[in-house]
């Protein structure tokens, strides 16, 4: 083999890496701070953000390791919207024995895979439930706290059960998350 060609294979190379370098960023390049959500339709790989929400992405991290979002269901799913889960009871009243998180309102905003906290009326209500949005939910800016966003698996979440409307999105038989992991601690 010439100079010229081990040159050209190694400046394509150094091309390929730096072309990768930017999607390693958004996908499992942190895996302290990546989870993999599995439903029975695939992955949902979610990028937290404790640059915008350091107490609540603690939260969910202590939550995950413990295995408590296993089996949850997507107890809340309005099309268009959103779909909500983290609540032991599956009814959207309950949450974890840790205690509720103040908020981390921030000026990013709610769009479609944007992950956020949600909450009763008290905006320092926030404990182990979230929503993932299927759209556009500039509604939300400002007033809920972002944890996150998906980086892969829109199509997953997109099969998620929907609920009736007639019911705010409440399912009946509802999907569930089948195990969260952080992609740290993922086998």
């Amino acid at each position: 083999m010439t100079g010229s060609k081990l040159t050209r294979r190694a400046a394509a190379a150094t091309l390929a890496a730096a072309l990768a370098a930017p999607a390693l960023a958004q996908g499992a390049a942190d895996p302290q701070n990546t989870l993999f959500l599995e439903t029975k339709d695939g992955r949902i790989t979610i990028r937290l953000r404790p640059d915008l929400a350091p107490k609540h992405v603690a939260q969910i991290k202590t939550l995950v390791k413990r295995g408590f979002y296993d089996g949850l269901t997507f107890h809340r799913v309005i099309e268009g919207f959103m779909a909500q889960t983290g609540d032991p009871r599956g009814n959207g009243t309950g949450g974890s024995d840790l205690p509720n998180i103040p908020a981390e309102f921030s000026a990013t905003p709610f769009k479609r895979g944007t992950v956020g906290m949600a909450r009763s009326s008290d905006p320092n209500s926030a404990n182990s439930q979230f929503f993932i949005c299927f759209g556009d939910a500039s509604f939300l800016n400002n007033q809920y706290t972002v944890v996150g966003e998906v980086t892969s698996g829109l199509d997953v979440l997109d099969k998620v059960k929907k609920g009736s409307s007639a019911q705010n999105g409440a399912v009946s038989n509802p999907d569930k998350i089948v195990r969260m992991r952080l992609a740290a601690d993922a086998k």
